[in-house]
């Protein structure tokens, strides 16, 4: 499995247009949402710089993002069309693959002390 992470910094006034477009049921999903190997996409927001993005789509494997990306062809270029016109900037940040995952273990239940 593999995340594509992308870093996107919006315009102000284009922030309600861009979510809609690559939250959850919106157009980046329905393109993709019938693709091979296409497990959805995360959208991060940061708390403290409204603007700034965390985008990451999951994929079984990188070839599945890259024949879906040839299999859309026109569909993409028309997203990345607007993505223009509501974004100061867009960064690929790379393509992880999972190496370790850590996870938070119950606290154990504790008994009032009796009086």
């Amino acid at each position: 499995m593999v995340e594509i992470v992308w870093e996107i910094i919006v315009k102000q006034n284009a922030q309600g247009s861009f979510e809609l477009v690559y939250g959850p049921g919106g157009a980046w999903s329905k393109l993709f949402g019938s693709a091979q190997g296409f497990r959805g996409t995360t959208m991060l927001n940061d708390a403290k710089n409204p603007s700034h993005y965390l985008i990451i789509a999951v994929w079984d494997a990188e070839a599945h993002y890259e024949q879906a990306l040839r299999d859309h062809v026109d569909e993409y270029a028309k997203l990345n069309a607007d993505l223009e016109d509501w974004t100061e900037s867009r960064t690929l940040l790379g393509v992880f693959r999972l190496r370790a995952e850590a996870g938070v273990r119950p606290r154990p239940k504790t008994r009032k002390s009796a009086r």
